[in-house]
């Protein structure tokens, strides 16, 4: 999978700074929504997701440029936490929403042991 990124994006074609600037653009969106959102805790875990997307493309864009697959490996390490992390946020949703009607920060609290 990883080999069709080296043939669809080389360093000639789109320059390093323009790809950088694309995953500084998602990372920004992503933590602009994590601060911004005051109750929905879906629109957390997107943006999270978000955020791990923009790191793990840096990691990409990093591993093309310098001809390395080392940066193709932490990306895959990024996509698994990702995942883990998503898993773990989704059952939390599941069990919030299961105690109250809505699902919001205050009723995450209700959820301590």
């Amino acid at each position: 999978m990883f080999f069709l990124i080296y043939s669809f994006l080389t360093v000639n074609q789109i320059p390093l700074i323009v790809l950088l600037n694309f995953s500084f653009l998602l990372f920004s969106i992503g933590l602009v929504g994590i601060v911004v959102n005051k109750q929905n805790f879906l629109i957390l875990l997107v943006c999270i997701e978000l955020m791990f997307f923009a790191i793990s493309l840096n990691f990409i864009f990093f591993s093309i440029y310098l001809y390395n697959f080392l940066g193709q490996l932490f990306c895959l390490l990024v996509v698994t936490s990702a995942a883990a992390e998503t898993a773990i946020g989704l059952s939390l949703l599941v069990t919030a929403s299961r105690v109250s009607d809505e699902v919001t920060y205050d009723s995450l609290i209700t959820l301590r042991g």
